[in-house]
């Protein structure tokens, strides 16, 4: 796999992990299902991997 290709597995990987923490960490009744600032969360977690794991500079 190239490293585009690496980038973008973590990069979902990540915003995959956020939405499964941020669903399975509640406790109680505070309602079901994800959130939008989840979603966001999870977009600007996935964003931030892309960043950091791209290649350097030649």
């Amino acid at each position: 796999m190239n490293d585009r290709g690496w980038r973008t597995f973590f990069a979902v990987l990540a915003g995959v992990a956020v939405i499964y923490f941020g669903t399975t960490g509640r406790r109680g009744d505070e309602g079901d299902g994800i959130s939008g600032g989840l979603l966001v969360l999870a977009a600007l977690a996935a964003a931030l991997v892309w960043h950091l794991t791209r290649p350097a500079a030649k």
